[in-house]
């Protein structure tokens, strides 16, 4: 069989075992309580079908046995790209020197599986393909850009996790030992890989049918320096080769501890082919043979290089057969694109297309999901009657992948409702002294969900996300904050880190960039807008574009509903707005 020219550096390819403001504490918290109650209808569209486990099996079946037949014209194959002595040569991606790993201690390490029979009765056009990858959120996984270009995983791909062995065959089937199958609803890859030099950012995210009940991991914050320092401790997983001289990728699990090296190690050695800022480098120099070399090689792509507990890298590339000497590994930033990649973790997406959407009521109670096309809005699903609530914000709290809504009802109490089949229930009561809440995204640090809360005094607090769809102590961020209309959901700036935005009396836009931390939430604010701010209603709802920067929405006093699409930029947040259409007078809560 033979498949696409892919350029997979590290991929295994079927066949071819081919990586703020100060101020006093105010009274006492709202209270939170653990009562159920029905909840709104349930949203029933999807991107794309629900394969069956028959399905999902067969697919497996077929990545493993393209594994197992030793095939090399399977291999995804690049030209060679440098004559010079030393140099990278054919950019493969391709763990050599490392050692066994326990699921237990990688619980968060998926196997990627892909197989595509073309629909054809001959097995000389099958393309099967294998990477590895990494749980983020329950049903979110991290990989590497070139497993993803050019393949569509969700026709036919698969998902493993939960194991540290690898399928096996056997008389009656595919043996996964003790793994759990799934599928893929949608894929995305940084807007600007180039998957001919794998620059722009070789990192992708793959969502998932089902959420995984196994820990997930973070990434890295995008001020992160120390975890890129040279000699600093590093551990690659995955399941690639083991040897240059076999095609062969691991049964098992392995890991491989490798040092940090500087930007200058990999491009005194790659030269222009590696390019700072966007790639990591990592590991020692290769000796020339398996013999004293540790590296990740064919099979590892996608898998996660941690550093501190958190994803610093994703396996990209390096030398062919892995072993070249004087080579080094290298691996896709993240502190660069945790940015976009944390815009798929939270994208406040209800039509499951990947792209926030809006939630807005009339003032007769009658409620409508409106679903973003981009810039502008089409088509809608009617959700009933939701005069009962005067608030509502949409958050997915216990990263569970499937957004839901925080609900306050007339009388203050304060709700939670999950989009994955489970009953509204009760956070607590009291909320009816917030002027305003929000769930702007993770502003702790540790990758929940928070949420803010305006006080009728002008206080402000923020309530740490515990990841169960409830909060932690509050912390007060501070007072003076009356005179702000807040909004907002996402990273404005482009560093990765949730923010907020803030209207004052005069008609101007203020930027509070999060810095990651719960007890000081916010960094010295920046002016967004020096006046014309006076609108009517102002909605935050996250990256509705799909560029995966956070986005506005606004509505003027004529009625006309506006989009401002995010730049990811700290001093100039937002690019020329687009009308989205009139009539919105007619609505009065958003969310």
């Amino acid at each position: 069989m033979t498949s696409a020219q892919r350029r997979a550096r590290t991929a295994l390819p079927a066949a071819a075992a081919a990586l703020a403001l100060g101020g006093a504490l105010l009274g006492a918290a709202p209270a939170q309580a653990s009562d159920v109650t029905p909840g709104p209808a349930k949203p029933t569209a999807r991107s794309a079908e629900r394969p069956s486990t028959t399905d999902l099996l067969g697919r497996v079946e077929g990545s493993v046995a393209d594994l197992g037949d030793g095939e090399a014209d399977t291999a995804p194959e690049r030209k060679q790209e440098s004559e010079r002595d030393g140099g990278s040569g054919v950019k493969e991606s391709y763990i050599i020197g490392g050692t066994k790993a326990a699921i237990t201690e990688a619980p968060w390490m998926v196997q990627l599986h892909y197989y595509d029979d073309k629909g054809t009765t001959t097995e000389a056009d099958d393309e099967g393909f294998f990477c590895g990858g990494s749980l983020v959120a329950p049903n979110k996984v991290l990989t590497a850009a070139h497993c993803v270009y050019g393949l569509d995983w969700a026709a036919n791909g698969a998902v493993v996790a939960g194991t540290g062995e690898m399928p096996t065959e056997t008389a009656t089937g595919i043996d996964l030992h003790g793994g759990r199958l799934t599928g893929v609803e949608r894929q995305w890859m940084s807007a600007t890989y180039d998957d001919a030099s794998l620059t722009g950012g070789d990192i992708a995210v793959l969502t998932l049918f089902d959420a995984m009940p196994y820990k997930t991991l973070q990434l890295t914050q995008s001020g992160d320096t120390a975890s890129y320092a040279a000699g600093t401790s590093a551990t690659v997983y995955g399941w690639g080769r083991t040897s240059s001289t076999s095609q062969d990728g691991s049964q098992t699990l392995k890991k491989a501890v490798v040092p940090m090296r500087s930007d200058a190690s990999c491009a005194s050695y790659y030269g222009g082919e590696f390019v700072a800022g966007q790639m990591a480098c990592a590991g020692n120099p290769a000796t020339g043979q398996d013999a004293g070399t540790v590296s990740p090689c064919n099979g590892d792509s996608g898998g996660p290089l941690v550093v501190g507990g958190r994803v610093a890298g994703v396996v990209s590339w390096g030398v062919q057969d892995c072993v070249a000497t004087g080579a080094y590994s290298v691996y896709t930033k993240t502190s660069t694109y945790v940015g976009q990649v944390n815009a798929r973790i939270d994208d406040t997406d209800l039509d499951f297309d990947g792209r926030a959407d809006l939630f807005a009521r009339t003032s007769a109670g009658a409620a409508w999901e409106y679903y973003s096309r981009g810039t502008t809005l089409g088509g809608r699903k009617y959700l009933g009657d939701f005069s009962a609530y005067n608030l509502v914000r949409q958050a997915d709290l216990d990263r569970d992948g499937y957004q839901g809504y925080l609900l306050r009802t007339n009388g203050g109490v304060l709700k939670g409702f999950d989009l994955d089949g489970s009953d509204e229930y009760t956070i607590g009561s009291g909320w009816g002294a917030m002027k305003n809440i929000l769930v702007p995204g993770d502003l702790s640090g540790d990758g929940l969900p928070d949420l803010v809360a305006q006080d009728n005094k002008g206080y402000l607090w923020l309530y740490p996300g515990r990841g169960d769809g409830r909060f932690g102590a509050r912390v007060s961020v501070g007072s003076g904050w009356s005179v702000m209309t807040i909004t907002g959901k996402g990273e404005y700036t482009g560093d990765g880190k949730a923010d907020m935005l803030a209207r004052d009396t005069s008609g101007r836009l203020w930027l509070y960039p999060g810095r990651g931390t719960a007890s000081a939430p916010f960094s010295a604010r920046v002016l967004a807008g020096k006046s014309g701010w006076n609108f009517t209603a102002y909605v935050g709802t996250g990256d509705m574009s799909g560029d995966g920067r956070a986005d506005l929405l606004v509505r003027d006093s004529a009625g006309v509903l506006w989009f401002y699409p995010g730049r990811g930029s700290a001093t100039a947040p937002f690019g020329t707005r687009v009308k989205v259409g009139g009539g919105w007078n007619a609505f009065n809560l958003f969310g």
